[in-house]
């Protein structure tokens, strides 16, 4: 493993088109929308996503989802009551977070708390990764729509259409998902080279395998995705000046944007830092 030296900072520009892609439970599971009409795709349900996809390039993950758990376990704790290597140092916080971050991709990368009963144990693991709610460009229009039931659930149901639902999306929707990777955190779990490429390889790959009926193959894409690697261990600029050189815009011309195309992307130079820019998967 090659030690992580350099601070990185990245940003992701997807779109969304009639789908769902991040139904809130407080709201009947509608998309998420802040009070202006922006549309939102939180940090946690980005990490699932990259998680997903590390899972799906062979790496482990402690928090798996459960239809994805490969292990057989049914719960966090379970899996961590599980390892030997935890089991061996329980007494030692230091060593059991050293083993948690060896272990698992996901804990050196975003961290973790492991807080569990059934170990009495009580250990904070502080990830590199850093992860900012996902927010589209301008205000986005969703769409309700009603659904019946065709198929009776139980014998007894005298009829086959009596139970109503919704189903919620975002007609198009062009966002942006900001991100960087901490040097003196990734010293500490562990986080190396070789973890930030898988990472940057998530972010170019993160809808595939990721369909459902909310989100249909296809409906959701990554456009670009851009990757700024500074020359020092603290970076040459704070990220927020580094995501704010990146500029997306709807275009004079377009009074209602449906695709990638009808916004413009503006890059401020920054002096001795420029990023590498990708293709989405």
């Amino acid at each position: 493993m090659t030690a992580f030296t350099n601070k990185v900072d990245f940003a992701v520009i997807f779109t969304v088109n009639k789908a769902n892609p991040n139904g809130d439970p407080l709201s009947g599971n509608q998309p998420r929308i802040d009070f202006k009409g922006f549309g939102e795709v939180s940090d946690v349900c980005i990490k699932r996503k990259i998680r997903n996809r590390l899972q799906d390039m062979g790496e482990n993950i402690f928090v798996q989802s459960d239809e994805r758990s490969n292990d057989g376990f049914k719960s966090l704790s379970e899996r961590a009551s599980n390892n030997k290597e935890l089991k061996a140092v329980l007494k030692d916080r230091e060593a059991y977070a050293s083993a948690a971050c060896k272990q698992w991709t996901d804990v050196r990368a975003f961290g973790q708390v492991f807080a569990f009963k059934a170990n009495n144990v009580s250990v904070g693991v502080r990830g590199p990764v850093s992860i900012r709610t996902a927010e589209s460009i301008n205000p986005v229009v969703t769409t309700d729509m009603q659904i019946t039931k065709s198929v009776k659930s139980e014998p007894s149901e005298k009829r086959s259409s009596d139970t109503m639902g919704m189903e919620h999306r975002v007609d198009f929707g062009l966002y942006v998902c900001k991100g960087s990777i901490n040097h003196q955190l990734a010293e500490k779990t562990g986080f190396s080279e070789e973890d930030a490429e898988k990472i940057k390889e998530a972010l170019c790959s993160l809808f595939m395998n990721d369909a459902s009926s909310a989100r249909p193959e296809g409906s959701m894409e990554v456009c670009k995705v851009y990757w700024w690697k500074h020359n020092c261990l603290a970076g040459q600029y704070s990220s927020a000046k580094v995501h704010n050189s990146l500029k997306v815009e709807v275009k004079n011309d377009v009074d209602t944007p449906n695709c990638f195309e009808d916004f413009t992307i503006t890059l401020s130079p920054l002096e001795d830092l420029e990023p590498e820019i990708y293709d989405g998967i």
